[in-house]
């Protein structure tokens, strides 16, 4: 044994063992790593030679699917701050369309959502049956006729309900594996004034797909499509300042990319891109004077219909305009189109009975006919709101009569109150009330409201001078007031008037331009008459009538800030101008005792024939103070009669108002006009 154990202790042998099992470590290791390599080399080379093809094919079906997320639009504020139109947010459902989806089982979760709307959803907004949400995914089926078309539309989720209550939010999510295809997405909703607040100016908005529909679509949207980012689902402006800035309002598209197989099922987590926020809009008008003058036209056309005084009777009015235009600026203070509506209908389905009773006042009577082009047969026999522009005319007429030299400021004129003319003096017209002044100069013949005047000294005399050149002289000096073209507004739809030089073959053009001195020629909108007068008041200076007031980022940032714009001036003598103003400050208006400024006026009653009978529409004009004049107003009452009794208390009111918050000698009348004065 101790033999033995000095063997075992030999160094030498220890040292053979230790490399004998070093070198078949080190050999089973090269061996597994030759092993394992052989496996690899094999492995890519099945996958190169043999399977590469097959999985070069699958690579290529497997793809990234976006889902565009609608913009966030920005805010419409008035001029001092206060939120007319604003976005806010809300709860919306929407249902993904995939490549296997059978009819039936989308029936059935359409059939299944009616009951979860209906148990879990808040009145009004829970009746949406099946067959409408059936409608609303655009799947292509219809229950109710039971047929089958194309989708609208592919990939892009369709929105089946906005304004999901907290109850139906939660039973979805709890049963998301059971539900299928459905996804609850935070989203932005338009939301207006509750007042409202200058609803036609404002305008509302439309689904895109609404928007540029080929036969019923708005020309602005035919040259855009899902490539250039607008999506079908999306409000988009549709009239007012909606449309008109909806480029600067609307913001830009988020997206949720999903990875999909080639069967395009999602087969990867989503990722999202936040969506841009839109710029807000500060408007120029003023939120409390524009209550003020939407409230004064209410409540003058119940006055009317109830008075028992003859001269402010006016039983059949029915809707009323006011524009109020500062003078220095261009900046529109008010906007009044009444009756108006609750824009916020929009937001949802509009039934066919609502969309019926608001369409005589969805378009902004202020700019253009207020009525349809079809209108329902209860407004057949009743004017729209573009009426011809009356006495309110004889200021710029006696201004082309003086500056054509057809008269001079003292030139008399024997007012008998009646004009005959035409062949063998064949035609006779007369003043209202067939009232005579006797010897008038052109500052009393304003003052008087002669029809005689204008007659014999303007249009007859303007005839002599320039035979059937004469309509475009007339029209030359009235497009440089605002009259016969569009104001410069912007605002989407706006009327240029309606002249019937060329249309009204009935009359020779020496009877035309007659009529036309004093109004009865030419139809204009509520805003063409206070450009006009805002004209007359800056002495000959036509400004750009501005709406918006600045721009700036949702965030607050500034991006423009509007400054004034004078697209034309024109010059006269200054006995001319006094002439003129002197005559407008002795006009007789209702509706101003007390008023504590200087200011001139123009009343007027246009005639016009509808349904075969005349009617009578009250216009008015004016602008304070005489000497640094700060507004100027425009009020037209269709059926109003006497623009004096139904249209000037309007104007009254909105000059109060305007006094109250800035001041027309620039010094606001109330504590809280004070604050928000520019």
């Amino acid at each position: 044994m101790f033999g033995n154990k000095k063997a075992n202790d030999d160094p030498q042998q220890q040292e053979a063992a230790k490399r004998s099992h070093f070198t078949f470590r080190v050999n089973l290791i090269f061996f597994c790593t030759f092993f394992f390599f052989s496996i690899l080399i094999v492995r890519l080379a099945v996958l190169q030679f043999v399977e590469g093809s097959q999985l070069k094919a699958e690579e290529a079906n497997n793809t990234k699917m976006d889902t565009p997320i609608g913009p966030i639009r920005g805010n419409i504020y008035d001029r001092g701050g206060a939120p007319l139109a604003f976005t806010s947010s809300t709860q919306s459902l929407y249902f993904r369309m995939e490549s296997d989806q059978k009819k039936d089982d989308v029936i059935m979760l359409a059939r299944k959502l009616e009951e979860i709307f209906k148990e879990h959803g808040t009145p009004p907004n829970n009746l949406l049956g099946a067959a409408e949400i059936i409608k609303e995914m655009d799947v292509g089926y219809d229950l109710d006729k039971n047929t089958s078309t194309a989708p609208s539309y592919s990939f892009v989720p369709r929105r089946i309900k906005s304004g999901l209550s907290n109850d139906e939010i939660a039973y979805i999510l709890e049963r998301r594996d059971e539900l299928k295809w459905l996804e609850i997405m935070e989203e932005s909703i338009r939301t207006y004034d509750n007042g409202p607040i200058a609803a036609q100016l404002i305008g509302y908005m439309r689904p895109f797909s609404t928007a540029r529909e080929p036969n019923n679509g708005l020309p602005f949207y035919k040259n855009k499509d899902n490539t250039k980012g607008y999506l079908d689902t999306e409000y988009v402006g549709y009239d007012g300042i909606e449309l008109m800035y909806q480029e600067d309002l609307r913001g830009k598209n988020g997206s949720k990319t999903y990875p999909v197989n080639a069967s395009q099922k999602i087969i990867g987590k989503v990722s999202v891109k936040a969506p841009e926020k839109g710029n807000n809009l500060y408007l120029t008008i003023n939120k409390n004077v524009q209550e003020v003058a939407e409230k004064a036209i209410i409540d003058q056309l119940a006055a009317a219909k109830s008075t028992s005084n003859r001269s402010a009777s006016a039983p059949n009015a029915r809707a009323g305009y006011a524009v109020a235009i500062e003078v220095e600026t261009g900046k529109v203070v008010a906007m009044a189109s009444m009756p108006d509506y609750d824009p916020n209908i929009w937001n949802g389905v509009v039934l066919t009975s609502e969309y019926n009773r608001i369409q005589p006042f969805i378009n902004n009577g202020t700019i253009t006919s207020a009525f349809p082009d079809y209108p329902p047969a209860e407004l057949k026999n009743h004017p729209t709101s573009v009426v011809y522009v009356g006495s309110i005319i004889k200021p710029l007429s006696v201004l082309i009569g003086l500056n054509e030299g057809l008269f001079g400021v003292d030139t008399l004129y024997n007012d008998t109150g009646e004009y005959t003319y035409g062949k063998d003096n064949g035609s006779k017209l007369t003043n209202s009330d067939r009232a005579s002044y006797g010897y008038i100069n052109a500052a009393d013949a304003i003052w008087h409201s002669s029809n005689t005047f204008m007659s014999a000294m303007v249009g007859y005399k303007l005839h002599q001078k320039y035979g059937s050149q004469s309509a475009d002289i007339w029209e030359s000096y009235l497009n440089k007031f605002g009259l016969g073209v569009t104001s410069g507004s912007g605002l989407p739809r706006e009327n240029a008037g309606i002249s019937e030089f060329k249309t009204n073959e009935k009359e020779s053009m020496q009877s035309r331009m007659v009529f036309a001195s004093w109004g009865q020629n030419e139809k204009y909108t509520t805003m063409q008459m206070a450009q006009y007068a805002a004209t007359l008041a800056s002495r000959g200076k036509k400004l750009k009538p501005l709406l918006v007031d600045k721009i700036e980022t949702y965030e607050g940032q500034p991006v423009q800030t509007m400054e004034p714009v004078v697209m034309e001036e024109t010059t006269f003598p200054k006995p001319y101008w006094d002439s003129v103003i002197k005559g407008m400050e002795k006009v007789f208006v209702t509706g101003f005792d007390g008023f504590p400024y200087p200011y001139a006026r123009k009343t007027g009653t246009s005639t016009q024939s509808v349904g075969g009978k005349l009617i009578d529409n009250a216009v008015f004009i004016a602008f304070a103070p005489v000497e640094k004049p700060k507004l100027a107003i425009a009020v037209v009452v269709p059926e109003g009669g006497f623009g004096s009794w139904n249209a000037a208390p309007i104007a009254r009111k909105i000059f109060d108002a305007y006094d109250q918050y800035y001041g027309l000698d620039g010094v606001p009348k109330g504590a809280k006009g004070a604050a928000e004065a520019p």
